[in-house]
C-alpha cells in the first residue's frame, strides 16, 4: 500500500493504537507537537490545516485549538463520544465534527451486560476466592443475585442503550428508559427523570452521552433512590454521576453495588471504590475488541477520505459547512 502524505490534516493527541496503526499504514500525517513545540509548528503549519484527527478523550479539542487552526473545517472523532470536543466552536465556525457510531454499539452492549452479571452473580469477587485458596479454608462462597427477571432502567436509550435493553429482554427483565424526549413506538415504559426511573428498577444502567448537560445526571438523590438492594451500572462517562456520593453510598451499604467501565478521572480509580467488594471496576474497555476497534478505525478513515474528496462527512455530528 503507497503511504500518502498528507500535509494538511493533522493527528491531535495520542492516537487509540489501532487508528492510528491503520491511519500510518495509508497516509504520512504530521502530529501536533506538547510542550514549547507546540507554539513553533503552529507558527509554520496552523494556516494550512484543514482536518484535525482525534481519538478523545482523554484530550480533547478545546475552543483554543479551534481558534488557531484558521483553515480547519473538519475534526474526525474515533469513538462514539464527542463530549472532548468543543462543539459550540466548532459550531460557530462551521467545522464539521464526525465519530464512529454504531459499530460498536453490540460490543459496549455485551460490556454493559458483563458488567451486570458480573456485579450482581459476584463472578469477579468468586473468582477471586477461588484463586486465594478460600474455597478450602473457608467453605462455601456466598449468594449473589439472580438478573433474570428484574427491572432495569436505561438511562439513554440510543445505539448503545436498545442495544442493551434488547440483551435483557432475553433475560426477561422488564426494561424502562429515561430520554429528554420521549420516543415515539418504544416498546418500554418511559420514565419522566432519572430520579423516577431510578426509584422504579433494580438496576439503572447509564448509557446516555457524556455533553456537559449530562454531568452529574446521576445524582445523590438518584442513587438514593435506587437503595440498598440496587445497582448501578455505567458504560458512557465518569462524569454522568456523582462519584464522590456513589462512593459514599457503596461504602455505606445504601446501594447494592456498582459495576463501571468509566471514571471522572481516568485513568485514576479511586482507591475507596477499589477497596470495595461489591464493586466491578474495568479500565474503560466497553469497546475494546479487536474487530470493533478496526471497524471504528476504518469509519474514521472513511470519514477523513470523504472529506478530502467532497467536503462531506459520513457520520457527521456536526456537518461542516460548505
Amino acid at each position: 500500500m503507497t503511504i500518502k502524505s498528507l500535509p494538511d490534516v493533522l493527528r491531535m493527541g495520542q492516537l487509540e493504537p489501532t487508528y492510528e496503526a491503520e491511519l500510518l499504514a495509508r497516509y504520512d500525517i504530521p502530529e501536533l507537537p506538547d510542550g514549547p513545540e507546540r507554539a513553533a509548528f503552529l507558527a509554520d503549519h496552523a494556516a494550512g490545516v484543514r482536518v484535525v484527527l482525534t481519538s478523545a478523550p482523554p484530550r480533547g479539542i478545546d475552543a483554543a485549538t479551534v481558534a488557531a487552526l484558521p483553515s480547519l473545517g473538519a475534526i474526525v472523532n474515533y469513538g462514539a463520544g464527542v463530549d472532548s470536543i468543543d462543539l459550540e466552536a466548532a459550531r460557530q465556525r462551521g467545522i464539521g465534527v464526525s465519530n464512529t457510531p454504531d459499530v460498536l454499539s453490540d460490543t459496549v452492549a455485551d460490556t454493559a451486560l458483563g458488567l451486570i452479571l458480573m456485579t450482581l452473580r459476584r463472578f469477579g469477587e468468586a473468582d477471586r476466592f477461588a484463586r486465594a485458596g478460600s474455597w478450602a479454608r473457608e467453605g462455601r462462597f456466598g449468594y449473589g443475585r439472580d438478573v433474570s427477571g428484574l427491572q432495569v432502567g436505561i438511562l439513554g436509550l440510543g445505539r448503545i442503550g436498545s442495544a442493551i435493553a434488547t440483551r435483557l429482554v432475553g433475560f426477561d427483565c422488564a426494561i424502562a428508559y429515561h430520554n429528554r424526549h420521549r420516543i415515539d413506538g418504544s416498546p418500554y415504559r418511559y420514565a419522566a427523570s432519572p430520579l423516577e426511573l431510578a426509584e422504579s428498577v433494580d438496576i439503572l444502567v447509564v448509557a446516555t452521552t457524556g455533553d456537559p448537560k449530562a454531568r452529574n445526571l446521576v445524582d445523590r438523590a438518584v442513587l438514593e433512590a435506587l437503595g440498598p438492594e440496587g445497582y448501578l451500572i455505567n458504560i458512557a462517562r465518569g462524569s454522568v454521576v456523582d462519584q464522590e456520593a456513589l462512593v459514599e453510598l457503596l461504602a455505606a451499604g445504601e446501594l447494592g453495588g456498582a459495576g463501571l467501565d468509566v471514571f471522572v478521572d481516568e485513568p485514576n480509580v479511586p482507591a475507596a471504590l477499589r477497596d470495595l467488594d461489591n464493586v466491578v471496576l474495568f479500565p474503560h474497555i466497553g469497546s475494546a475488541t479487536v474487530r470493533t476497534r478496526r471497524a471504528m478505525a476504518l469509519l474514521a478513515i472513511e470519514n477523513l477520505d470523504r472529506y478530502l474528496a467532497t467536503g462531506e462527512l459520513v457520520t457527521p455530528v456536526l456537518p461542516p459547512r460548505r
